[in-house]
């Protein structure tokens, strides 16, 4: 069934797209939206005090499918995106609500995909892990990385456990069942968190409904920052939340690059031409790749990222560990006040021990 179909009380799915100065993807997000069958959806866009021409763009689509609604003034304690999601619930009419990032790609087929394979898994809220896009240099050689780094910190495996004390969800796809939702009070039971999908997810944990969070990289697609100062905002808002040591990752990650820079100088020198050392150099350089491979990512990026990625990484993660030590970060013209708290365990609810894996070890990604 078309998105032109829907009958008051039985509608299937309310997609739900904060939107915050998103001109340069939004339109591209809602085509893809609109392309879906299968199904009755609605979709509501939350203008959330754009100053672009994000509200122009939602409303070119016709009324009758795309509805736009404004974010309410953004309360004390709360996050802008939190705000704008919970007013966009507040409006919906769906059995299911699909939060989706306005900079996101839906593949034909993925809504009605989604909402059975939740159904199927007999979970409450499902997330997918999209295929993440990478076109700038800055963007092809960190972004690998990070996301090996995440892979071996959170392993999917444990993710995937309902009984571990890791859940994980990506904010750029959260599908949930909409008494599930309401049951567990929503967004605004994590107004303040800036790691609200991963918050969101423990909510739904804790209160016993299955949590599914997959790769979806054949359902959506996402490229999270478009030039160097929106990832390095992004990542320093986020990076010290989801690496308890970021210090010593930094110290390590700069340690692994000195010295497959030095093996490649001596291995490419001649000082040891035909020495059984040279092997042992070379394979500096393997165990590196196959560290990074684990992200999926192209060849070409993950060479990329070793050459140039990790001491971009260790900055990334320095700047997040200082701004979180100085208490705000800031994000579309935004600062909010954050705690960075050092411990972490399974039976603790702080901030550290809702770490996210953004990926699967299946993810792909564009050169």
């Amino acid at each position: 069934m078309l998105a032109t179909d829907p009958t008051p009380g039985q509608l299937a799915v309310s997609v739900i797209v904060p939107a915050r100065n998103e001109e340069a993807c939004l339109g591209a997000c809602l085509q893809s939206l609109l392309s879906q069958r299968g199904l009755t959806f609605e979709i509501k866009v939350v203008d959330d005090h754009s100053t672009d021409r994000t509200r122009e763009i939602a409303s070119s689509f016709s009324s009758e499918l795309v509805r736009v609604i404004d974010a309410p003034p953004l309360p004390a304690g709360w996050t802008g995106k939190n705000n704008a999601v919970s007013a966009g619930a507040a409006a919906a009419r769906g059995e299911w609500l699909l939060f989706t990032d306005a900079d996101t790609i839906h593949l034909p087929g993925s809504l009605a995909r989604a909402v059975d394979e939740a159904k199927r898994r007999g979970a409450a809220l499902l997330s997918y892990s999209p295929e993440q896009i990478v076109v700038s240099f800055t963007e092809r050689a960190v972004m690998p990385v990070i996301f090996a780094e995440l892979a071996r910190q959170y392993p999917p495996d444990k993710v995937r456990d309902q009984k571990s004390g890791i859940v994980a969800a990506n904010g750029q796809y959260i599908l949930v069942r909409r008494t599930s939702y309401d049951a567990v009070g929503g967004h605004a039971t994590v107004a303040s968190e800036i790691l609200e999908d991963v918050a969101l997810a423990r909510l739904f944990r804790d209160a016993g409904f299955r949590v599914h969070f997959p790769y979806g990289g054949d359902a959506v697609r996402t490229r999270m920052y478009r030039n160097w100062i929106q990832l390095r905002e992004g990542w320093t808002k986020n990076l010290a939340l989801l690496f308890p040591r970021p210090n010593r990752l930094a110290f390590q990650s700069l340690l692994l690059w000195s010295s497959a820079w030095a093996s490649l100088t001596l291995v490419t020198s001649g000082l040891l031409s035909n020495h059984p050392l040279r092997l042992g150099f070379v394979a500096v350089w393997l165990l590196l790749y196959r560290r990074i491979r684990i992200s999926d990512f192209s060849t070409v990026n993950n060479l990329i990222a070793i050459a140039f990625g990790l001491p971009i990484f260790a900055y990334l993660l320095l700047r997040s560990k200082a701004a979180h030590k100085q208490g705000q970060v800031s994000w579309k013209g935004r600062v909010y006040p954050v705690r960075l708290r050092s411990k972490r365990g399974s039976g603790s609810c702080g901030v550290a021990s809702k770490m996210p894996v953004i990926k699967s070890e299946e993810l792909r990604a564009d050169n």
